[in-house]
């Protein structure tokens, strides 16, 4: 089901910049004030995943895409870009349901995503689960 909520321009270029241009490590998402459009809330370039983690709010929907850096073993350094849906459990039911119901708007938009991770609390987005994912493939 889709809410009908548009991707603003600047998630597209933000997300360009952060894939193609390593311009940021990480970018966060938002719905607009009044819920119409997915906005660009944060970039950033800090290279600790804990500073991404801290500017994933405790009570609030999110949507995040990250560069993530890791060692493969036997297979050197690796980079996949993550898809996060952060849902705490925490949140408005009402703000969950428009999350969850406008999360395919921004995730069709952003070609190149290797991996996706549905969080509701921090140990699901913790570094070691995000980590073994990855280095499963999945």
């Amino acid at each position: 089901m889709s809410s009908g909520v548009g991707v603003s321009d600047e998630c597209l270029s933000a997300f360009q910049g952060l894939k193609l241009g390593k311009k940021a490590k990480y970018v966060i998402f938002d719905l607009n004030s009044d819920k119409t459009e997915i906005i660009v809330t944060k970039q950033s370039n800090a290279e600790s995943y804990d500073d991404f983690l801290a500017d994933l709010p405790e009570a609030e929907c999110r949507w995040a895409v990250y560069d993530f850096a890791f060692e493969k073993e036997g297979a050197g350094k690796r980079n996949k870009i993550v898809f996060f849906s952060w849902s705490p459990d925490d949140a408005k039911i009402k703000n969950k349901m428009l999350f969850a119901s406008s999360k395919d708007a921004l995730r069709r938009s952003l070609v190149g995503i290797a991996l996706e991770i549905q969080g509701t609390d921090y140990s699901e987005v913790a570094y070691e689960a995000v980590l073994d994912k990855a280095n499963r493939g999945a």
